[in-house]
C-alpha cells in the first residue's frame, strides 16, 4: 500500500475509532462528519482504505461492508466460539421485549397507538430502546411520534432487513422460547390477530427466515438494569 498522506492516515484513524466506539453498523451520512468531509466518494474511499489495511493485519478483527452500504468493525467469525466466556450480556428483561415486539409487529406505529396497548409505563422502555440504537421515533404533524425499528435492531437480533420477514423471525423465536402467554393473552392477542395469515409456523418454509435471531435471549450490548426496565 502507498504512504497516505497525512489527513488521509488521520481520517481512517477517526474512522477505526468511530466503528469500534460504535460497537454496530454505520452509514456513510453517519461517517462523514468523523471525517471532516460532506462527500460520499471521500467517505467511501477511507472506508476501502481501511479495509485493505485490516486485510492485510493478521488481527481478530476485520472489516466489512454490508449490502446496504453500511460499514462494521466485528470479530472473525473463527474467534467468536474462543472468546464466548467473555460474551455474556444480560439479559433485556420481558417488559421492553414485549414493547419492542408490538412496535416490530406493527411498525410504522404511532406512539400513542403502543401507550394504549402497552400502558403508560412503557415511555421508559421507549426512551432505552431509542438511546440503545433499537427504534427510531420521528415527530409527526400533530406533534405526535411515529415508531420504527432502526437496521441495528435487525442486525443484533438476527433479523431481516425487511419489515415482513423480521415480523415472521420474531414470531418464531417466541415458537423456539414456548412463550404462548404475554399479557392476559396468547401471542395472537398482544400482537393484534393475524399477521398476513401466516399464524401456522410449522407451515412456514424454513428457507424463508433467515437467522433465528438467537442473540434475542441474550439481551443488548452494554445495557444496564435500570427502573424503566420492569418486566411490565
Amino acid at each position: 500500500m502507498t504512504e497516505l498522506s497525512p489527513l488521509m492516515s488521520r481520517r481512517v484513524r477517526g474512522l477505526e475509532a468511530a466503528l469500534y466506539s460504535a460497537g454496530r453498523p454505520l452509514a456513510l451520512g453517519e461517517i462523514r462528519p468523523v471525517l471532516g468531509t460532506k462527500s460520499d466518494r471521500v467517505a467511501a474511499k477511507v472506508v476501502h482504505v481501511l479495509l485493505h489495511k485490516y486485510r492485510l493485519r493478521d488481527c481478530a478483527l476485520e472489516v466489512v461492508i454490508l449490502e446496504d452500504g453500511r460499514v462494521e468493525m466485528k470479530l472473525k467469525p473463527s474467534y467468536e466460539e474462543m472468546v464466548q466466556q467473555f460474551n455474556k450480556k444480560p439479559l433485556l428483561k420481558m417488559g421492553p421485549l414485549k414493547t419492542l415486539s408490538y412496535i416490530a409487529f406493527h411498525q410504522p406505529v404511532l406512539q400513542k397507538l403502543v401507550v394504549e396497548a402497552r400502558g403508560g409505563h412503557i415511555y421508559g422502555h421507549l426512551r432505552q430502546m431509542e438511546a440503545m440504537g433499537l427504534i427510531n421515533r420521528e415527530r409527526t404533524e400533530d406533534r405526535s411520534y411515529m415508531i420504527t425499528t432502526t437496521s441495528f435492531y435487525g442486525d443484533y437480533f438476527g433479523f431481516s432487513h425487511h419489515p415482513e420477514r423480521s415480523k415472521i423471525q420474531l414470531k418464531q423465536i417466541f415458537k423456539e422460547l414456548k412463550i404462548t402467554k404475554l399479557e392476559n393473552g396468547d401471542i395472537e392477542n398482544l400482537f393484534g390477530g393475524r399477521i398476513d395469515g401466516l399464524n401456522d409456523l410449522d407451515d412456514i418454509d424454513e428457507g424463508f427466515l433467515a437467522d433465528s435471531g438467537d442473540r434475542l435471549t441474550h439481551g443488548l450490548p452494554q445495557y444496564s438494569s435500570t427502573s424503566d426496565n420492569g418486566s411490565h
